[in-house]
């Protein structure tokens, strides 16, 4: 062979060793992976041959920061978040709130009454056609008339002792006394905590046109924002549309109202249903509604003590509460006494009181049932219903 050959076979001996030396250095680079360098980018939370730890747990996770180990499982252990109100349900106004805005409504009720005794009084003539002009305006304003006698003479006597007839004397006298009448020692509590591991019960009773039904929509806003569980029972089955308005009520509210889908149903099945149900929910308290009756006809009053029976057949009344219509002064008395002897009234709901200056009947019913008035509605608005407060519905006629 030449020296030519040879020189050739050299030289490809010296190629091949160069090119098996490249591709085992890549090999070995592939391996071992690239060198860290500012231009390589990291992924938070991803795990690699190179990151790769074990968290305290033994969970699998990245460190990104000495002594610090973030899983890359989700955190199950987080709070949930709180739940939303359901959407078209409202937030009651709160009875406190209420009770400022409506002092103002019984002042303006009020305030001819409240007037007109202040000028009598520290007029400075008080003769004996005073004191019963004096007497004439309790009477006018529904206060009745041993309630106004009563008054008129406890006046008489401080005025002759006291000896003042100065506006700031009178009105003090005149707030205390009829605060008196009013008597703030009654209990003005609803009904509306769970008995022996059972819902409360109210029942709601009225005649014709008081807004019973309405009265008993507001009244679950009272409730549900004092934080009740409440369930509405459409016992009134002879008026077409009571059920779909106390439904559309509670619906407001997030509170299930029990009906039947017959018109004409029998109502005391009605109530009984509304009863075991609220039972079921384990609500705090189930308000039945029921038809609106004249008091002097005998079958209605009839069937309104069936109601009440068949409801007791499964749970006690604790609370039987009649709405009356603050404008019907003394003529709503014999109405309210008839409810009492069929039922047993526990307490009084006046409507209406805004639209009248007559509020001494909130001192003649509770005289003449010896219940006291429990809660007093002054508006057409939602919330327009409220507890009665004593000393702030006296306030309101003197000041």
């Amino acid at each position: 062979m030449t020296d030519s050959f040879w020189a050739y076979v050299g030289i490809a001996v010296a190629v091949l060793l160069v090119v098996g030396g490249v591709v085992l250095g890549l090999l070995r680079g592939r391996a071992q992976g690239p060198e860290p360098g500012p231009e390589a980018p990291q992924v938070p939370g991803t795990p690699g041959p190179a990151d790769a730890d074990l968290a305290p747990d033994g969970a699998i996770g990245t460190i990104e920061h000495p002594g610090e180990v973030v899983d890359t499982e989700p955190d199950t252990t987080a709070p949930p978040s709180a739940p939303e109100a359901a959407p078209g349900v409202e937030a009651p106004e709160a009875p406190a709130g209420r009770l400022r805005r409506l002092r103002a409504r019984l002042a303006r009720s009020n305030s001819s009454l409240g007037r007109g005794l202040l000028a009598l009084l520290a007029g400075g003539r008080l003769d004996e056609a005073a004191w019963e002009e004096v007497e004439d305006t309790l009477l006018a304003a529904d206060l009745g008339v041993q309630a106004s006698t009563e008054l008129v003479e406890a006046l008489r006597t401080r005025v002759a002792v006291e000896g003042s007839t100065d506006e700031a004397a009178v009105r003090g006298m005149l707030r205390e006394e009829l605060l008196r009448l009013v008597d703030p020692s009654m209990d003005r509590s609803l009904a509306d905590e769970r008995v022996d591991g059972r819902p409360s019960c109210i029942l709601v009773v009225g005649v014709n046109g008081t807004g019973k039904t309405t009265t008993v929509g507001k009244l679950a806003r009272v409730l549900v924002a004092e934080d009740k569980d409440v369930v509405l029972g459409a016992a009134d089955t002879f008026r077409a549309a009571a059920a779909d308005q106390l439904e559309t009520w509670g619906g407001r509210v997030g509170v299930p109202t029990v009906r039947s889908d017959r018109e004409g149903a029998d109502p005391a099945s009605v109530a009984f249903d509304a009863v075991a149900a609220a039972a079921e929910m384990e609500a705090d308290v189930v308000v039945v509604d029921t038809a609106g009756r004249l008091q002097n006809k005998v079958g209605l009053m009839d069937e309104l003590g069936k109601v009440k029976r068949v409801i007791e057949k499964r749970s006690p009344v604790d609370e039987v509460l009649l709405v009356l219509d603050a404008t019907t002064g003394q003529n709503g008395l014999r109405q309210a006494e008839v409810f009492a002897e069929v039922v047993g009234i526990t307490g009084i709901v006046l409507t209406k009181l805004d639209g009248t200056a007559k509020g001494g009947i909130v001192v003649a019913v509770q005289r003449a049932l010896g219940v006291p008035v429990k809660l007093v509605g002054l508006g057409e608005g939602p919330d327009d219903l409220a507890p009665f407060d004593p000393e702030a519905f006296v306030d309101a006629i003197v000041d």
